[in-house]
């Protein structure tokens, strides 16, 4: 047997003798698709946890939280490795948790498995704080374990509604330390003094600066004995998707006495709406919500619909005092893949940079100002990625290639795309919705709604709907389009 091999077969063995009496933490982290229902997704939480996760081999305890980006993090106890990983496979399979496991933004999941001491039995907590983290190279672990071990007895445990600490590592020598409270204002009032603490600033020291994640979560069980008011985002996706269901109760979110409509095709005020549904086809509406973002009173959606037939849809929904009081939209017929292969939906949903959103759209602002209306070509490759740009319009291929193909073709059979004013900017992380007016093919009035993927401060995906306005003649309320 190799020198190498036995080494191992000792350290396992090491390993099994120090973790008898050690318990697995599962920390899973992800966030939800743009179009789920958070209340929704919330309620099944507590119900996968009933019909899967308890009954699994192994199982100690589960709590799960989300925090103020509306990121979620489940934190599991498992009596062993091996137990967790049994428990992990058949999740991804059981046909019990998939409505629950199609919520989740899979690009966004991150997974890690750490060897904890003890059992939690927090069920009152409200409030976790989950820092996960590396130390240094030059720290001695035992020198490490003892600052640890005093940063709770010396600190934590003699705040008020401390509950528990909970510590841990895994195979790749990352730590965890998740910290139970009371509630959140009781971990709001001990973080400061935490900073300060002349223990806890020789624990920071120890951790490798560039390596530390931390996260504090309300727990979703404490948020279940709350009024839960539903999100402006939320509220607009329930309507939407009661064209699906018949469900008449989304239809109290709007503003029954003031509601100013943009689709110059429909009657103005709740009214123009009804008289839309009543003439619904006999199967009805449907409507396929891909994408939903929100921008302070602004919601804005990007749906695949059935409305009078197959139908691309940007949606714009603008709230007062909870309720929706403006509608806009722009609808196109759904076309075949473009050049590249894209169709008008697919593409990425994943929301991010929930911190750039102003500079997101401030860059998309000026890339239309700058670049459409005002014609600086130049400029072109300071807004968009020139290695990496997705097109999702029907007529146009991926790259910068795409687009000057497109408009040396415009050119040449005396088209135009021509856009005459920036109407509105709206934005949510890194998806940028613009609504714009202009001319297009032969000369029609025409509106753009443009929606921007960014990245690293450019663009780098983009899908729009590109619509004629109806004459005055043929509208049928006086707000215009815009």
């Amino acid at each position: 047997m190799k020198f190498k091999s036995l080494i191992l077969i000792l350290i396992g063995t090491l390993l099994v003798s120090c973790n008898s009496n050690k318990v697995v933490l599962e920390v899973t982290s992800f966030k939800l698709k743009s179009t789920v229902d958070t209340k929704e997704f919330n309620k099944l939480d507590a119900k996968v946890e009933e019909i899967f996760t308890k009954k699994q081999p192994g199982f100690i305890k589960r709590e799960s939280g989300v925090n103020e980006k509306g990121e979620y993090v489940v934190l599991v106890y498992w009596n062993s490795i091996k137990d967790a990983t049994s428990s992990m496979e058949k999740f991804m399979t059981d046909a019990s948790v998939k409505n629950y496991a199609s919520m989740i933004d899979a690009a966004s999941m991150k997974m890690a498995r750490y060897m904890v001491d003890g059992k939690s039995n927090e069920d009152n907590s409200e409030f976790i704080e989950v820092m996960s983290f590396k130390t240094k190279k030059n720290i001695a672990i035992d020198k490490f374990n003892k600052t640890n071990r005093k940063v709770e007895t010396g600190f934590t445990a003699n705040q008020k509604g401390f509950s528990r600490r909970i510590t841990g590592v895994n195979e790749k020598g990352e730590q965890i330390v998740a910290v139970y409270w009371d509630n959140k204002m009781n971990s709001d009032t001990a973080l400061k003094p935490f900073m300060k603490n002349a223990i806890s600033k020789e624990f920071i020291g120890m951790m490798d600066q560039s390596s530390i994640l931390m996260n504090r979560y309300q727990t979703l069980k404490s948020l279940k004995n709350k009024i839960m008011e539903l999100s402006k985002k939320d509220k607009v996706v329930a309507l939407l998707n009661s064209f699906n269901t018949g469900d008449q109760t989304p239809i109290s979110y709007i503003n029954s006495e003031k509601y100013t409509q943009h689709n110059l095709a429909v009657a103005d005020g709740l009214k123009g709406f009804g008289e839309v549904m009543h003439h619904a086809p006999p199967q009805g509406f449907k409507a396929k919500v891909v994408r939903a973002f929100e921008d302070g009173d602004y919601v804005f959606t990007h749906t695949e619909y059935d409305f009078f037939g197959p139908k691309a849809g940007f949606d714009v929904f603008r709230f007062e005092n909870g309720k929706i009081v403006e509608h806009w939209d722009n609808l196109l017929e759904i076309q075949k893949p473009n050049p590249s292969g894209r169709t008008q939906f697919d593409g990425s949903t994943e929301l991010t940079d929930l911190d750039k959103t102003e500079a997101n759209k401030n860059t998309v602002k000026d890339f239309i100002e700058k670049v459409l209306l005002g014609h600086e070509m130049d400029k072109l490759t300071t807004y968009i990625n020139p290695q990496n740009y997705l097109q999702h319009n029907p007529a146009v291929a991926d790259g910068l290639d795409g687009f000057g193909a497109a408009m040396k073709y415009f050119a040449e059979h005396g088209l135009v795309m021509e856009y005459t004013k920036l109407h509105k900017v709206l934005g949510q992380g890194n998806f940028v919705l613009t609504m714009s007016e202009g001319k297009f093919g032969k000369g029609e009035h025409t509106a753009f709604y443009d929606l921007f993927r960014l990245e690293d401060g450019q663009i780098v995906e983009h899908w729009d709907v590109i619509s004629p306005i109806e004459p005055k003649t043929e509208r049928k309320n006086e707000n215009g389009k815009f």
